[in-house]
């Protein structure tokens, strides 16, 4: 009731067998528990734990201000929240290979599935924005190596993601995630991909499970989930649409009540007390308390 009702092991282990059936898992982006609530609930195969979405919702742009900390607090509190597996985002794995080492532990502790970690030179920048610089493909290969020797669980997943796509080619970010694979990642991202033949050439050079970003105003063309699957990728993220959709309820909730003087006509927009409470499973926190205190001092 409180958290999950299955183990990190047991969602490690389900999310592992499920990247082998074919079968495209959808991981919408949870930037709080409430909402990764409401994706287990709408029947996603998957959560995922953007690292835009968590520094934006504490008021921060992401260039990898956060820390390691902080990310796995929230993480581990989404994870928590949710039978579903948790994928996170590691940025540059928070400093060089002994600081990836420990990021590793620090999220299988907390209860997470998976992360990828990122060939940007650090401070890094969103991936769908120009003017990215990269890391040595060698430089990479020892975060990953670190990483993978970290790993105390093997059902964890470590993903590599390459931004070589703008500066080096596809050429060149195909030749990376090669090398990436050769040093044990499990997984590869390849960030921002231009449309469905660049797609559909990653997928025919890489062997290992593929992840497509579907996200908003980025440089990838909006894909759906049936021509994803077409293409052969294992999973798709939509890292930061419910922070979107979040927002711009809130800025036009918010100018409506500064300019009617009140909420009332927004009241037909809004989640109901009914609604939160049934998602929350308050009845169920009601019984539990019930059965506990049903005594006489």
């Amino acid at each position: 009731m409180l958290t999950s009702k299955k183990s990190a092991a047991e969602k490690r282990k389900a999310f592992r067998a499920a990247l082998k059936t074919g079968k495209l898992l959808r991981l919408p982006g949870a930037f709080s528990p409430l909402v990764a609530m409401a994706i287990q609930r709408h029947g996603f195969e998957g959560v995922y734990v953007s690292g835009a979405a968590l520094s934006a919702d504490l008021g921060l742009p992401d260039i990898g201000l956060t820390t390691l900390s902080e990310v796995a607090a929230r993480g581990g509190a989404i994870a928590r929240s949710t039978d579903l597996p948790a994928l996170i985002d590691a940025d540059t794995g928070f400093g060089e290979a002994l600081n990836m080492a420990r990021t590793i532990q620090t999220f299988e502790d907390a209860g997470l599935s998976g992360c990828h970690l990122e060939d940007q030179v650090n401070p890094k920048r969103c991936g769908h924005l120009d003017g990215k610089s990269l890391v040595t493909p060698q430089a990479m290969v020892e975060k990953i190596r670190a990483a993978a020797g970290a790993r105390r669980d093997k059902n964890f997943l470590i993903m590599a993601r390459t931004d070589a796509r703008a500066s080096e080619g596809l050429k060149g970010a195909i030749a990376r995630a090669k090398t990436y694979v050769d040093a044990g990642a499990d997984a590869i991202f390849p960030e921002a991909l231009a449309d469905e033949g660049e797609f559909e050439k990653f997928r025919k050079a890489i062997k290992v499970p593929l992840l497509a970003n579907m996200t908003e105003f980025g440089k990838s063309k909006i894909l759906s989930a049936k021509q994803l699957s077409e293409l052969g990728f294992n999973l798709v993220i939509y890292p930061v649409t419910t922070l979107r959709l979040a927002m711009k309820a809130i800025e036009d909730g918010l100018a409506t009540i500064k300019k009617e003087g009140s909420q009332a006509s927004l009241v037909g927009d809004m989640q109901t007390r009914a609604e939160l409470y049934e998602l929350l499973r308050y009845e169920d926190y009601a019984k539990f308390d019930k059965d506990i205190f049903n005594f006489k001092l």
